[in-house]
């Protein structure tokens, strides 16, 4: 967050997306954001992995890189994570939403509903 501080222009406000991790909402970090006013943190929701795009790249590695594979030792499993990456990185292509922010923001409407039925039942 420092070296994001120092390398935005000043009078920039700057917005992060962090998942729920409690490391995101430490004493240590709440203490900085509060010294740095121009920073706002948005948390997604708990159980929104698919709002994440780390966690969509790992979905990926695991489906195309790792799931069925046969991975005698660790140094074999490096390897197939080594491979995967040198191929995704040979030829990277951004992540385009499909579905349109009203949809999205139904799915987590209907996705809500059926967590807080689930526990008042």
């Amino acid at each position: 967050m420092n070296l994001i501080n120092r390398s935005t222009p000043p009078g920039k406000q700057i917005h992060l997306i962090c998942d729920n991790y409690a490391t995101h909402k430490h004493a240590a970090v709440k203490a900085w954001a509060k010294r740095h006013p121009r920073f706002q943190f948005h948390f997604t929701p708990t159980s929104a992995s698919w709002l994440s795009m780390v966690e969509r790249f790992f979905r990926d590695l695991t489906e195309r890189g790792l799931r069925r594979g046969v991975f005698k030792d660790v140094p074999q499993l490096i390897a197939a994570i080594g491979a995967y990456l040198a191929a995704h990185n040979a030829n990277p292509k951004p992540f385009v939403w499909t579905a349109s922010a009203r949809d999205i923001l139904e799915k987590v409407k209907r996705g809500r509903q059926k967590l807080v039925n689930m526990h008042s039942a």
